[in-house]
C-alpha cells in the first residue's frame, strides 16, 4: 500500500514572525499548503507528539517527515519546489550566512525591542514564556533593562535599516535585485514584526521609503494557497505515512555520529527547552535527521539544522 500523497502541512500561528518567514516563502513558491494552527503558549500537545517534544513554530510536516526551525523549512521547500528559486542570483553562499544573523542576533534584539517597549502591558504568562525563551533565565530584569535601554534598542535597529534601505535606493524590487530570494522573507520578518508588534514601529519605519515600497513589494507576493487542517487529521496522516528521508553520515562529521546512534537534539541556546530523543538516520554539514517511534504517531523522522542546534549524547 503506497502512501497518502505528499502534502505540505504548516504548523504556527497567524502572529508568529518566524512563521511569516516561512509562509513568504510559500508564497515566492506558490505552493498550495494545508494550515494547522497551534497555541501560542505551551502546552502544544498535537504539535509534540509530532517533533517529540521541540516546541518552537513554525514547523512543516510532509508525511511522516517533520522539519524544525525555519532553516530546515526553507531547505526542504526549495528542494521539493525548485522553480522559482529562492536563490535566484549566483550569491546563495553568502545569502545562507547573512541568514544566520537576520535570524539570530538581529531577530533576538527585536525581540528584546518588541517585548522592552511593551513593559507592563504584556500578557504575564507570554512575558514569562517568551522571555524564558530569548532572554534566559534571568528574564525579568533582561526584560526590564530591554525596557531602560528602549533609545538604545531603536538606535541599534536604524542601522541595519538605514543599509536595507541603501541597499534598495536603486529602485530594485527585491534586496537581491529584479526576483524575490530567502534573504528577502529572512528580512522581512524581522520588519513586520516591528511594524505589527511595536506601537512605534510605524512612524518609525516611515524614515525609510525605499524600504517600505520593498515591504510592499514582499507583501504582495502572498502566501501561496492555503487551507485549514485539523490537528488530528495531521497525526493521523503522518501515521499512515513513511518517511522519505536518506540514510548515512556524509564524512568528515566532527562529532563522529553514525546512522542508528541514540542522540538528542536542542537548539544551542538556554531556553529551558525538551530535548528531542531519537537515532540517527541521515547527518550532514546542514542537517540531522533522527528517528522516533511513538505509539500515537509511529515511526517520523525529524529534521533538524546543524546550526544553531547541538546533537549529544541520549
Amino acid at each position: 500500500m503506497s502512501d497518502p500523497a505528499p502534502q505540505i502541512i504548516f504548523h504556527a500561528y497567524p502572529q508568529s514572525p518566524v512563521a511569516e518567514k516561512v509562509r513568504v516563502v510559500l508564497g515566492i513558491k506558490g505552493v498550495a499548503w494545508h494550515s494547522v494552527e497551534i497555541p501560542r503558549l505551551p502546552p502544544k500537545p498535537m504539535l509534540t507528539a509530532l517533533t517529540g517534544g521541540y516546541r518552537r513554530t513554525p514547523v512543516m510536516q510532509i508525511g511522516a517527515d517533520i522539519y524544525c526551525d525555519s532553516q530546515c523549512i526553507i531547505r526542504a521547500l526549495e528542494d521539493r519546489f525548485p522553480a522559482p528559486s529562492i536563490m535566484p542570483t549566483g550569491d546563495q553562499g553568502l545569502m545562507w550566512c547573512l541568514s544566520r544573523w537576520t535570524d539570530g542576533f538581529l531577530f533576538d534584539q527585536t525581540v528584546r525591542h518588541v517585548l522592552g517597549a511593551a513593559g507592563d502591558g504584556l500578557d504575564k504568562d507570554f512575558a514569562e514564556d517568551r522571555g524564558r525563551l530569548y532572554l534566559g533565565e534571568d528574564w525579568a530584569a533582561a526584560l526590564k533593562q530591554a525596557n531602560a535601554d528602549l533609545p538604545h534598542l531603536v538606535a541599534q535597529m536604524r542601522a541595519p535599516l538605514s543599509w536595507l534601505d541603501a541597499q534598495l535606493s536603486d529602485g530594485r524590487a527585491f534586496l537581491p535585485g529584479d526576483a524575490p530570494a530567502a534573504i528577502d522573507a529572512q528580512f522581512y520578518h524581522v520588519v513586520w514584526f516591528l511594524r505589527g508588534r511595536w506601537s512605534g514601529g510605524a512612524s518609525f519605519l516611515a524614515e525609510f521609503k525605499d524600504l517600505e515600497r520593498w515591504e510592499d513589494n514582499v507583501r504582495a507576493i502572498g502566501h501561496g494557497t492555503q487551507t485549514p487542517m485539523d490537528p488530528q487529521d495531521a497525526i493521523d496522516l503522518a501515521k499512515a505515512s513513511h518517511s522519505t528521508a536518506p540514510t548515512g553520515v556524509a564524512d568528515h562529521d566532527p562529532q563522529g555520529l553514525s546512522v542508528g546512534q541514540s542522540v538528542t537534539v536542542q537548539p544551542d541556546v538556554n531556553g529551558g527547552e525538551q530535548p528531542v530523543a531519537g537515532k540517527i538516520r541521515f547527518a550532514d554539514a546542514e542537517t540531522v535527521v533522527i528517528e522516533r517511534e511513538a505509539e500515537d504517531v509511529g515511526t517520523l523522522c525529524v529534521h533538524f539544522p546543524r546550526a544553531g542546534y547541538r546533537v549529544g549524547a541520549a
